[in-house]
Formats: structure tokens, sequence, C-alpha cells
């Protein structure tokens, strides 16, 4: 099994037009992090998130987007009532479980989409790389 890159500077700014290109390799340092210790379920996973951008948007709060990079681990997670994602894995394989029952899964080229009020657990089955988009 290979090892993802490590993601390295090469960035594309915001141009006169709103245009923003970003991706892999990633540039500059992360946020790291690890699930909440009430959240825990299984390991201590590393998350590095390299967020792009956090612009208002007409109609929400926030639209936030970027490259998220997590070991395998799974914790609970949250949404409030007006959050939602979209994501799509670039490498390693992800589950989204339902508090309800009933999970999703995702490897690379996929994409999952978590609603509005989501309750339930994200599961790293394989180190994950994902770009995310994040509207609040």
């Amino acid at each position: 099994m290979s090892t993802p890159p490590t993601p390295e500077p090469s960035p594309t700014a915001a141009g006169a037009h709103g245009l923003l290109a970003f991706g892999l390799p990633v540039a500059g340092t992360p946020e790291r992090s690890h699930p909440k210790p009430e959240r825990l379920i299984a390991g201590h996973p590393l998350r590095e998130t390299w967020n792009a951008l956090d612009a208002p948007l007409a109609g929400a709060q926030t639209l936030s987007t970027g490259v998220w990079r997590c070991e395998p681990g799974h914790w609970r997670i949250a949404f409030g009532p007006t959050e939602r994602e979209v994501f799509t894995v670039v490498q390693g394989r992800c589950r989204i479980h339902r508090d309800g029952g009933g999970c999703e899964e995702a490897g690379p080229g996929q994409a999952l989409h978590i609603p509005p009020g989501f309750a339930g657990s994200f599961e790293v089955l394989e180190a994950v790389t994902k770009v995310y988009v994040i509207v609040e």
C-alpha cells in the first residue's frame, strides 16, 4: 500500500474575478487537531486542514473550502441546523455512519453530502485526503 504524498506549497491565489485554484500538493502549514475526547469512538487520529477560503455567502453565513487529511480513527459528528458539507475523496477510504443505522462509504473519486442537522459518526478506514466545501 502506498503512502499518500506529503502536500507541498503550490498556491494559486484568488484572482480579480474571485477564482481560486487549490488541490494537491497543498500550500502552507495545516491546522492540526484531534477529535474531542468525548467524541472519540476509536483511535486518536491527527486531522490536518488546509482551509483555502472562508467567504460570506448570500443566504448563508459562510462558505469554507479546502483540503483535509486524516489518519484512521472513528469519532462522533453532529452538524448544526444550517451546516452542510460536500466532499470528494482524493485518497484513502472513509465511512459516514447515521445514528439511526446504516452508512455510506467513499473512496478515491467518490463524493458524499452530509446534510444539515446530521448526527452520526465519521470513520477513517484508510488515511484519507478529501477536498471539501462546507456551507453554514
